[in-house]
């Protein structure tokens, strides 16, 4: 019996497909002649666009200013000039205005030596606002704006500091990779980190089939002068949403409806940590980030560090084109990335890989009648029904499924994975929940 901690309900076993990609390396992906630079990369108000056609921008000029506290900056990934000014189908299928900016002039940080900055001389508002500037947003795949978590409210504490490092989803090496490249650089994030949270503890938690990882985390942690724990998880899917790591580390609950900050929680993913790392040590915008391209109908699958706005086609080509025409199309991970329909989609600072699966990969079968079996229910993590969830969203019935916990579905898709009759409940779900929060809002405006 393995020591490895876990969340006790619910929970699957997916292969994890990670020996093409994993401890294999980074590499720079190609630059992208032109770069489609979405002002809506983040959850919250989008970025409003302040360049026009025919600007010409340098490396990490600021194109897109924050609209509001939970909004951020958008930054040029390139220099060039802007070419055009569109809108366009982020992965998620929502629309975005985004900038098109033509490659030409010169780098200014770019293969040459970096200016660094000391971050301890800055006060903790003076950190907050360069995290701000930076236009960092959450990496793990919810995007949310990084400054708001960081700024606790009046009368609430960091208890904890939580680095999620699980990587739970099939196929996804970028940030096992990362920390085996960058574990000092990790290390100092975290530093930055505990100065303006000054939590009681800080955990950092990773799968126990990413030992290696977890390896150099811990040899960097030694040689420093900073305490963090090393929590090896269990290998059990969906061990990196939020809620169900929070369980696994700590025991602790987050109440239903509620932020972890309630039960003194922050939560961080790793690679947030190491790009808040570089927006304080070399005043670096948001302009890049490590994407896996993997799946059975690539030629040769890899981890790429990737400039913001290049396009999912680009990096098929940077990986060799495929082997057999791929069945779907996957922006993130097999369990709750989105199928795209476009390869000339951008990278956002939400893309965590792009994956291209073949039949056998997709298993693809008709959708039948429920049988009522109990698999979902086995299956959810959240302790929800899903099934009736899924019968009350059909028939329109919103608020009866919010009493059925409609809203703490963490749309993790392990029902929907262990379903015999192929039911598309996670699809059920989201558009439950988008006429849901429709109705609440109608309601509150009402009754002001």
């Amino acid at each position: 019996m393995s020591n490895y901690k876990t969340f006790p309900k619910g929970g699957i076993h997916p292969p994890d497909n990670i020996s093409n990609t994993g401890d294999k390396g980074i590499r720079n992906a190609s630059l992208p002649t032109r770069a489609v630079i979405p002002m809506s990369q983040h959850i919250g108000v989008p970025a409003e666009c302040i360049v026009s056609v025919g600007d010409t921008i340098e490396e990490e000029q600021l194109i897109g200013k924050a609209t509001g506290y939970v909004s951020v900056p958008v930054h040029s990934s390139i220099p060039g000039k802007v070419v055009e000014i569109k809108e366009i189908y982020l992965a998620h299928g929502k629309k975005s205005e985004a900038v098109v900016v033509e490659l030409g002039g010169e780098f200014k940080r770019m293969g040459k030596v970096q200016k660094t900055f000391n971050w301890n001389t800055y006060s903790d508002d003076e950190i907050i606002k360069k995290i701000t500037s930076m236009g960092i947003a959450g990496q793990g795949g919810a995007t949310f704006p990084t400054h708001v978590k960081l700024v606790l409210p009046e009368g609430k504490e960091c208890d904890y500091l939580l680095i999620n490092a699980a990587e739970c989803e099939p196929y996804l090496t970028s940030d096992q990779n990362l920390i085996q490249e960058k574990a000092d650089e990790i290390v100092e994030g975290l530093k930055i980190l505990k100065k303006i949270l000054t939590p009681q503890k800080i955990i950092f938690a990773i799968e126990n089939n990413k030992m290696a990882s977890a390896q150099a985390m811990s040899e960097a942690v030694a040689k420093s002068d900073i305490d963090v724990d090393i929590d090896i998880l269990k290998v059990k899917y969906p061990q990196g949403a939020e809620k169900n790591i929070i369980k696994s580390c700590t025991g602790k609950e987050v109440p239903s409806g509620k932020l972890p900050l309630e039960i003194g929680m922050v939560v961080l993913n790793v690679e947030t940590v190491f790009s808040i790392y570089e927006a304080l040590v070399f005043e670096k915008p948001l302009v890049e980030r490590i994407v896996t391209v993997s799946g059975g109908a690539v030629k040769s699958p890899k981890t790429l560090r990737v400039k913001i706005g290049t396009t999912y086609r680009e990096l098929l080509e940077e990986c060799d084109g495929i082997t057999e025409e791929p069945v779907k199309v996957i922006s993130g991970g097999p369990m709750m990335g989105f199928g795209i329909f476009d390869l000339d989609t951008p990278v956002t600072k939400g893309t965590s890989g792009i994956l291209f699966l073949t039949k056998k990969e997709v298993k693809s079968a008709g959708q039948t009648s429920c049988i009522a079996c109990g698999r979902c229910i086995k299956a959810c993590p959240m302790g929800l029904n899903p099934t009736e969830v899924n019968k009350l969203s059909l028939n329109f019935l919103f608020e009866e499924a919010q009493e059925m916990g409609l809203l703490d579905c963490v749309e993790c898709g392990s029902c929907a994975f262990v379903c015999p009759a192929h039911i598309p409940l996670v699809q059920s779900f989201r558009m439950g929940k988008n006429q849901l929060r429709a109705i609440l809002m109608e309601k509150k405006v009402a009754n002001r």
